[in-house]
């Protein structure tokens, strides 16, 4: 499992905002190139947004699920990415001690179903690193920049 974290400059709440307009998603999620259509429920539990990943045109369209949903703390989906096949991605916000506006921001992902799940490499672990370690810095960027438009 790929797991990364960062502290961003924002309280939970407004991090937790950002995970629940599941129009951003193509902002801040790398690889996510198109958000189709996202259920007007999202963020609950099994909700969805659909997306398109990858660059055209060789993109899938798929759709990640809510799987658990407790803001502003915790929200898990199951992203899917037929047919190369599907991950759980556990989002983990933790107010940062002695300072409220603060967030530490965690990223679980580990493949779940498909072929990507039985091609477990240091190589996939390191991409993953990668790839959920710039989608934090989006995710920062963007839950940072709500705050100065407040």
């Amino acid at each position: 499992m790929a797991i990364v974290e960062k502290v961003i400059d924002a309280p939970p709440q407004q991090v937790f905002d950002v995970l629940a307009d599941g129009w951003t998603y193509s902002d801040w999620v790398v690889g996510t190139v198109h958000v189709r259509n996202v259920d007007d429920d999202w963020p609950k539990v099994g909700s969805q947004l659909h997306h398109r990943a990858g660059p055209w045109p060789f993109s899938l369209q798929d759709a990640s699920t809510v799987l658990l949903c407790e803001p502003p703390h915790r929200m898990v989906l199951r992203a899917g990415l037929w047919p190369a096949g599907e991950a759980i991605v556990t989002f983990t916000l933790d107010p940062v001690d002695g300072n409220p506006n603060a967030t530490r921001v965690r990223i679980g992902e580990d493949f779940a179903a498909g072929p990507l799940r039985w091609v477990r490499t240091k190589l996939n672990d390191l991409v993953l690193h990668l790839r959920n370690r710039e989608t934090l810095a989006r995710l920062s960027d963007i839950a940072t920049r709500r705050e100065d438009q407040r």
